[in-house]
């Protein structure tokens, strides 16, 4: 399925099937994509800023220059994501664990 490009803001994806899906540069912000897992998946310049990403599986995803601001990422699993430029400004990662994020030129509050 090829969301490339989709303006899908707003929407219940809870249950829905995204694991083979094309979502680079999808806007998803203000969604439900409590979870879900999305390992694995390309998810360049995605849009995803006050989504509600608790319990979501991005292990090895490609999050590069997503715009993932203000996300609670408490429960989200990221281990071996790529967010090389992401901005990650306002998120919530207390307590994650990032081992093998590669988060080089990525923006976070400081």
């Amino acid at each position: 399925m090829d969301l490339t490009g989709a303006n899908l803001s707003e929407t219940d994806l809870r249950e829905t099937e995204l694991r083979r899906a094309k979502l680079v540069g999808v806007d998803l912000h203000g969604s439900d994509l409590r979870g879900l897992n999305l390992g694995g998946l390309d998810l360049r310049e995605v849009d995803l800023s006050g989504a509600d990403l608790r319990e979501v599986d991005l292990r090895g995803a490609d999050v590069s220059g997503a715009d993932l601001r203000e996300l609670d990422l408490r429960e989200t699993d990221l281990r071996g994501a790529k967010l090389v430029g992401a901005d990650l400004r306002g998120s919530d990662l207390r307590g994650m664990d990032l081992r093998g994020v590669d988060l080089d030129a990525g923006q976070a509050d400081s």
